[in-house]
Protein backbone atom coordinates (compact mmCIF):
# COMPACT_ATOMS: atom_id res chain seq x y z
CA UNK A 1 0.00 0.00 0.00
CA UNK A 2 3.24 1.92 0.27
CA UNK A 3 3.76 2.75 -3.24
CA UNK A 4 0.08 3.16 -3.89
CA UNK A 5 0.22 6.48 -1.62
CA UNK A 6 3.15 7.45 -3.71
CA UNK A 7 1.92 6.95 -6.65
CA UNK A 8 -1.30 9.15 -5.34
CA UNK A 9 0.55 11.33 -4.11
CA UNK A 10 2.58 12.06 -7.42
CA UNK A 11 -0.56 12.65 -9.33
CA UNK A 12 -2.44 15.14 -6.73
CA UNK A 13 1.47 16.66 -7.05
CA UNK A 14 1.24 16.53 -10.93
CA UNK A 15 -2.59 17.66 -10.97
CA UNK A 16 -2.06 20.74 -8.61
CA UNK A 17 0.66 21.93 -10.76
CA UNK A 18 -1.54 21.57 -13.75
CA UNK A 19 -4.32 23.29 -11.82
CA UNK A 20 -2.08 26.47 -10.72
CA UNK A 21 -1.73 27.44 -14.54
CA UNK A 22 -4.90 26.30 -16.08
CA UNK A 23 -8.05 25.31 -13.48
CA UNK A 24 -8.97 27.77 -10.63
CA UNK A 25 -7.96 26.94 -7.62
CA UNK A 26 -11.34 26.65 -6.05
CA UNK A 27 -12.01 23.85 -8.55
CA UNK A 28 -9.15 21.97 -7.51
CA UNK A 29 -9.64 21.89 -3.73
CA UNK A 30 -12.91 20.98 -4.94
CA UNK A 31 -11.73 17.94 -6.67
CA UNK A 32 -9.41 17.10 -3.73
CA UNK A 33 -12.24 16.72 -1.27
CA UNK A 34 -13.59 14.42 -3.41
CA UNK A 35 -11.35 11.55 -2.32
CA UNK A 36 -11.00 9.85 0.74
CA UNK A 37 -8.28 7.45 2.99
CA UNK A 38 -10.37 4.93 4.29
CA UNK A 39 -8.92 3.14 7.71
CA UNK A 40 -9.81 -0.69 7.85
CA UNK A 41 -9.84 -1.73 11.88
CA UNK A 42 -9.67 -5.54 12.33
CA UNK A 43 -10.92 -7.72 15.19
CA UNK A 44 -11.81 -11.22 16.38
CA UNK A 45 -8.17 -12.33 15.04
CA UNK A 46 -8.03 -15.71 16.45
CA UNK A 47 -4.28 -16.79 14.85
CA UNK A 48 -1.90 -13.96 15.24
CA UNK A 49 0.27 -15.12 12.17
CA UNK A 50 -0.03 -14.15 8.73
CA UNK A 51 -2.15 -11.38 6.86
CA UNK A 52 -5.55 -10.15 6.05
CA UNK A 53 -5.87 -10.02 2.28
CA UNK A 54 -8.44 -7.06 1.29
CA UNK A 55 -10.45 -6.57 -1.73
CA UNK A 56 -12.15 -3.22 -1.95
CA UNK A 57 -15.38 -3.06 -4.09
CA UNK A 58 -17.06 -0.13 -5.81
CA UNK A 59 -20.05 -1.69 -7.53
CA UNK A 60 -23.02 -4.37 -6.58
CA UNK A 61 -21.61 -6.23 -9.90
CA UNK A 62 -17.78 -6.31 -9.53
CA UNK A 63 -18.82 -7.31 -5.83
CA UNK A 64 -21.39 -9.94 -6.30
CA UNK A 65 -20.46 -11.42 -9.53
CA UNK A 66 -16.54 -11.87 -8.71
CA UNK A 67 -15.39 -8.95 -10.71
CA UNK A 68 -12.42 -6.54 -10.02
CA UNK A 69 -11.87 -4.89 -6.87
CA UNK A 70 -10.95 -1.32 -7.53
CA UNK A 71 -8.39 -1.20 -4.31
CA UNK A 72 -6.55 -5.03 -2.63
CA UNK A 73 -4.29 -4.95 0.37
CA UNK A 74 -2.41 -6.73 2.90
CA UNK A 75 -2.47 -5.68 6.71
CA UNK A 76 0.23 -8.37 8.54
CA UNK A 77 -0.78 -9.91 11.22
CA UNK A 78 1.00 -10.10 14.87
CA UNK A 79 -1.96 -9.70 17.74
CA UNK A 80 -5.48 -9.33 17.97
CA UNK A 81 -6.16 -6.63 15.95
CA UNK A 82 -4.73 -5.34 12.56
CA UNK A 83 -4.97 -2.05 10.66
CA UNK A 84 -5.16 -1.24 6.50
CA UNK A 85 -4.89 2.12 5.36
CA UNK A 86 -6.63 2.94 1.75
CA UNK A 87 -5.80 5.82 0.38
CA UNK A 88 -6.87 7.59 -2.61
CA UNK A 89 -10.86 6.13 -2.65
CA UNK A 90 -13.30 8.57 -4.53
CA UNK A 91 -16.20 9.19 -1.99
CA UNK A 92 -18.92 7.19 -3.08
CA UNK A 93 -20.23 3.15 -1.50
CA UNK A 94 -17.89 0.63 -1.25
CA UNK A 95 -18.07 -2.91 0.08
CA UNK A 96 -14.82 -4.78 1.35
CA UNK A 97 -14.38 -8.79 1.34
CA UNK A 98 -11.61 -10.00 3.39
CA UNK A 99 -9.89 -13.31 4.69
CA UNK A 100 -6.90 -14.26 6.94
CA UNK A 101 -4.44 -16.15 5.25
CA UNK A 102 -3.40 -18.10 8.50
CA UNK A 103 -0.68 -19.72 7.06
CA UNK A 104 0.49 -17.05 4.94
CA UNK A 105 0.63 -18.91 1.25
CA UNK A 106 -1.18 -16.04 -0.05
CA UNK A 107 -4.47 -17.64 -1.13
CA UNK A 108 -8.12 -18.69 0.84
CA UNK A 109 -7.17 -22.38 1.80
CA UNK A 110 -10.58 -24.71 1.28
CA UNK A 111 -11.54 -28.40 2.00
CA UNK A 112 -11.78 -30.20 -1.22
CA UNK A 113 -15.82 -29.12 -1.30
CA UNK A 114 -14.83 -25.47 -1.65
CA UNK A 115 -15.78 -24.55 1.97
CA UNK A 116 -13.44 -21.57 3.53
CA UNK A 117 -10.65 -23.03 6.09
CA UNK A 118 -9.86 -19.58 7.06
CA UNK A 119 -11.25 -17.28 8.72
CA UNK A 120 -12.85 -14.69 6.20
CA UNK A 121 -15.30 -11.59 6.96
CA UNK A 122 -17.19 -8.64 5.08
CA UNK A 123 -17.49 -4.80 5.70
CA UNK A 124 -20.64 -4.28 7.92
CA UNK A 125 -20.10 -7.67 9.32
CA UNK A 126 -22.23 -9.19 7.05
CA UNK A 127 -22.78 -12.31 6.91
CA UNK A 128 -22.83 -14.97 4.33
CA UNK A 129 -25.65 -15.70 2.73
CA UNK A 130 -24.88 -19.30 0.66
CA UNK A 131 -21.64 -17.61 -0.27
CA UNK A 132 -20.55 -14.18 -0.02
CA UNK A 133 -22.43 -11.38 1.66
CA UNK A 134 -23.93 -9.67 -1.03
CA UNK A 135 -23.42 -5.95 -2.02
CA UNK A 136 -27.00 -4.52 0.01
CA UNK A 137 -25.66 -5.82 3.07
CA UNK A 138 -22.29 -5.21 3.34
CA UNK A 139 -21.97 -1.64 1.57
CA UNK A 140 -21.36 1.19 2.72
CA UNK A 141 -20.62 4.88 2.07
CA UNK A 142 -17.39 6.61 2.27
CA UNK A 143 -17.26 10.30 2.45
CA UNK A 144 -14.33 12.87 0.98
CA UNK A 145 -11.91 13.04 3.85
CA UNK A 146 -10.50 10.26 6.41
CA UNK A 147 -13.00 7.63 7.24
CA UNK A 148 -12.72 4.39 9.45
CA UNK A 149 -14.41 1.17 8.95
CA UNK A 150 -14.16 -1.88 11.51
CA UNK A 151 -14.42 -5.58 10.11
CA UNK A 152 -15.31 -8.31 12.96
CA UNK A 153 -13.87 -11.84 12.54
CA UNK A 154 -16.60 -14.29 13.60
Amino acid sequence: MMIRAAICSAALSAAFALATWSVPAPAFAQAAEATATLTIRFDGIKAPTGAIMVAVFDSEAAHDAGGKPVQVGMAPVSGVTAELVVPCLKAGRYAIKVFHDVNGNGKMDSNPFGMPLEPFAFSNNALPQGGPARWAQASFEVAAGAATTTISFQ
